[in-house]
């Protein structure tokens, strides 16, 4: 899943998942767009805030993930 997923699914704006952990909206928007470069600290706890494993976030670029899962019900579909 992805950060902005994440944030979404647990009910988050992100002025509002900013603010909790202590970064400007904009870098927030910035990570969930492209996440390949999050420190740690902060992957850290915005899986905490989101209540979501790290190891369930996606980390790279969205349109990345996006491909992977058109990819994948594809070949779903084929199959």
């Amino acid at each position: 899943m992805s950060l902005k997923a994440a944030r979404v699914n647990a009910g988050f704006t992100s002025k509002e998942a900013a603010e909790a952990v202590n970064v400007h909206y904009q870098t927030l928007t910035k990570y969930e767009r492209d996440s390949s470069d999050i420190p740690f600290s902060l992957l850290d706890e915005l899986s905490n805030l989101y209540q979501v494993p790290i190891n369930n976030i996606f980390l790279g670029k969205e349109y990345e993930l996006i491909r992977i899962i058109a990819r994948n019900r594809e070949s779903v579909c084929n199959d």
